[in-house]
Formats: C-alpha cells, structure tokens, sequence
C-alpha cells in the first residue's frame, strides 16, 4: 500500500492512499474518536486515488490515526484469534 502526505498540520491532516478500502476503513474508526471533529475521503473521480482528510480538536491529527490503526488492528487480531479456534 502506498500512501502520500498532502497536508500536515498539527490538527489536520490530508493523505492520499492507493485503495478505497483502506481509506474507508480508517474513516469508520477516526469518526468513533470525539477528538476528531472530521474524517472523511474524497476523490475527483473514481480512476483517482481518495483522500483521507482528517481535523482534530484537543489531540493531534496524527495520534488520532494512531489510534484508530491501533484500535483497527486490536480488532482485526481478535477476528483472526476467533477464526483461528474454528479449525
């Protein structure tokens, strides 16, 4: 996955992915965060890549992803261990 940093402030950043999916999943998760005041993608046409645009108040943009990566994975760890006891 390839990602490009369009904007970088302290409460707002703008980050240009390669695949819908992702951006679309760290929407989901920033949104549950009450620090984070929007998150949301764009993109000018659907052969271009999204934008993940995300603005905070009271924390960091940037600990903001943290933590919704790390929410993200925590469950996607949770998902496989359930899976795993399947077999």
């Amino acid at each position: 996955m390839e990602l490009n940093i369009l904007k970088d402030t302290k409460e707002e950043v703008e980050i240009e992915f390669d695949n819908l999916t992702m951006a679309e999943i760290l929407r989901v998760y920033l949104n549950k965060d009450t620090a984070v005041t929007l998150a949301a993608w764009k993109r000018g046409h659907a052969s271009e890549n999204p934008i993940l645009i995300v603005k905070t108040k009271g924390k960091t943009a940037k600990k903001a992803i943290a933590e919704a990566i790390s929410h993200l994975t925590k469950e996607l760890d949770k998902i496989e261990a359930n899976f795993k006891k399947l077999k």
